[in-house]
């Protein structure tokens, strides 16, 4: 898993360099469609998270995350006509996922799938694929697959539209995850103070929603903690009630963007209760009121997330380290999920 961590400059950058060339390709498969629908379980699903922010917010469509079981349990019939359905598997074949992008089409939307290997199932079902280039990944918990795909996800957001900004932005990418990479030392010395919790929260807003839920998953699957990843909107709306000073927050937030003077308010609110806070991101403003913060970075909030979780996977893979788990191979877990036998 540290290896992998270290490897995703390289691999973003590979994913961009083979994916930007498919903006017009995905542009006119979307010229007649309305609406995104995304598609996708796990970690993928946090990566659809981010993908819908980014149609919302950039493109200007309305984007929504699909429920799979609708068409794989309930076999429920949607006229889906006007509707670009993007499918989003790093291994391709997850049968539930091709078999609800298959659902999609049938009815009468146009398909995109996002994975990391080529000629997989769910690339048979969608008209456009845009193949991740992040190499094998080893590890059960998705890291270089995870980034790849929210690359990917701008790339699409480039296609439904166009943004000269973005695309110069994107380009600084590889280099600003490689920058966050130095955070592995003040990684390990966090991940000392969390060793003795058994329960946390992770909270962000916005386009960093994605990565307080992808963080909480990695620490339950890789670490067994039992972490909850929230809005912070919906953490004040009652789950504040559980945090203490046994249950840590974490908090996410871009260095810059609307949402973070709300994060830096919640943390003075949290610290003032007694709860140990620590923070990922958010610049200056919210490391002056937490007890500690991993440095996040200085990409434009939109692009932020695909660098923001990087010191949280070193967090992740340290605390597993201390507490004696080997965090390749969590207990109970597989590289491809089946939902269902």
């Amino acid at each position: 898993m540290r290896a992998e961590i270290a490897e995703q400059p390289a691999a973003i950058a590979r994913t961009l360099d083979a994916l930007l060339p498919q903006v017009p390709e995905v542009r006119r498969l979307a010229a007649d469609t309305r609406h995104v629908l995304l598609i996708a379980r796990g970690s993928s699903d946090n990566a659809a998270v981010y993908g819908r922010y980014l149609v919302e917010i950039h493109a200007g469509r309305m984007a929504a995350l699909a429920a799979p079981s609708v068409a794989t349990v309930y076999h429920s019939a949607v006229d889906l006509s006007g509707v670009l359905a993007v499918a989003l598997s790093q291994s391709g074949r997850t049968e539930e996922i091709v078999e609800t992008l298959q659902w999609a089409r049938d009815g009468g939307a146009r398909t995109i799938a996002i994975t990391n290997e080529d000629n997989v199932p769910l690339s048979d079902t969608a008209d456009v694929t845009l193949m991740t280039r992040a190499g094998v990944e080893r590890a059960v918990p998705a890291t270089k697959t995870y980034t790849t795909a929210l690359a990917a996800l701008a790339v699409l957001a480039l296609g439904l539209r166009e943004d000269q900004g973005m695309r110069a932005d994107l380009a600084r990418v590889p280099s600003a995850v490689q920058d966050v990479l130095a955070t592995a030392e003040p990684a390990e010395a966090l991940s000392g103070r969390l060793a003795g919790a058994t329960s946390m929260v992770v909270s962000g807003r916005g386009y960093a929603y994605s990565t307080a839920l992808e963080l909480a998953i990695k620490l339950k699957e890789t670490c067994y903690l039992g972490a909850t990843g929230l809005s912070y909107a919906d953490l004040l709306h009652g789950p504040i009630a559980a945090v203490g000073e046994e249950t840590p927050a974490l908090l996410v937030a871009a260095d810059s963007g609307p949402v973070l003077p709300g994060v830096v308010a919640l943390a003075v609110r949290l610290r003032a209760a007694g709860v140990p806070t620590y923070a990922i991101g958010g610049g200056a403003a919210l490391a002056a009121v937490c007890d500690a913060l991993l440095p996040g970075t200085a990409l434009p909030e939109k692009l932020a997330p695909l660098a923001l979780v990087v010191p949280g996977q070193l967090l992740v893979e340290a605390l597993a380290r201390r507490l004696g788990i080997d965090a390749d191979a969590p207990r109970g877990l597989r590289k491809v999920t089946q939902t269902d036998n």
